[in-house]
């Protein structure tokens, strides 16, 4: 039988996420879900809504155990790449083995937590390994804290995302000195942001769709459209009740995006960056 012919990119969902209630959750976990969320019901979504490929992004509640992430890449192995959640002391070997399985990154979701000490030994191996596999560091926190962050792991040479719009406070306005910090990183070519999560941005919708719409000509103008992309966070978790797929596709819209900028959000700069070829 000849292979299946690879298909063709048609958009690319860069923030999602697959998990079972059945699974053993973290003890340190914020958030329980009650719901499944399966990789069936995520590719009917990608595909009532036009799009092709998907990036899993392991899910906090789940920790370092990406067994259910990793038998997900399995099965589209050419519409999917993963980022998983790793301990710091992780061996190079287990992390290329990985990488063989569609892994292209580690996310460190430090909402909530003490921030980690980068200069530790463990932490300098990790990005070190991360570095020589090409994979990026993707980074969960609150605005305030990123600039730091990011300054401490650009000299890994390692490439740095930031998920949703980097999680500022839409209330407190775009000129927030510490939303202007991170625009600032942006010179350094090194980071990327994920356009996603609006409802995640402090405030009600509409100061949060307010914010989206000032924050993206900025990021546009300080990152590039080759390192922005758009991530729907299906299924939503913590806003499960308001949000769905096409909230999302919705805001989106909203944003009121050229079709060179919706090219880029969800084609040019996601298939570089999680290494669609």
């Amino acid at each position: 039988m000849p292979d299946s012919p690879i298909p063709p990119i048609l958009g690319i969902d860069g923030h999602a996420h697959v998990f079972s209630r059945e699974l053993t959750l973290t003890s340190s976990r914020r958030y329980t879900p009650d719901y499944d969320a399966t990789l069936d019901a995520y590719l009917m979504q990608l595909r009532v809504h036009g799009l092709s490929h998907g990036v899993l992004v392991q899910p906090s509640f789940l920790g370092t155990d990406n067994r259910y992430l990793l038998a997900a890449l399995q099965r589209a192995p050419d519409q999917l790449r993963g980022v998983a959640v790793v301990d710091p002391d992780t061996q190079f070997k287990e992390l290329e083995e990985m990488a063989g399985q569609g892994i292209v990154g580690i996310r460190l979701n430090l909402m909530g937590k003490a921030l980690p000490e980068f200069a530790e030994p463990q932490w300098q191996r990790l990005f070190g390994h991360v570095a020589q596999l090409g994979w990026h560091v993707e980074l969960h926190r609150g605005v305030e804290d990123l600039p730091g962050l990011i300054r401490s792991l650009l000299p890994y040479g390692c490439r740095i995302v930031v998920d949703h719009f980097g999680r500022p406070d839409a209330p407190s306005g775009v000129d927030h000195p510490a939303f202007q910090a991170l625009l600032e990183t942006g010179s350094t070519g090194q980071v990327w942001v994920k356009i996603s999560a609006i409802y995640r941005l402090g405030g009600n919708p509409s100061q949060n769709m307010a914010f989206a719409r000032a924050a993206l000509p900025l990021l546009v103008r300080h990152f590039g459209l080759n390192h922005l992309v758009w991530g729907s966070d299906w299924p939503h978790t913590q806003h499960e009740q308001g949000v769905c797929f096409e909230t999302v596709v919705e805001q989106l819209r909203e944003l009121d995006c050229g079709d060179d900028v919706r090219r880029a959000l969800m084609i040019d700069a996601p298939q570089g960056l999680f290494e669609f070829f």
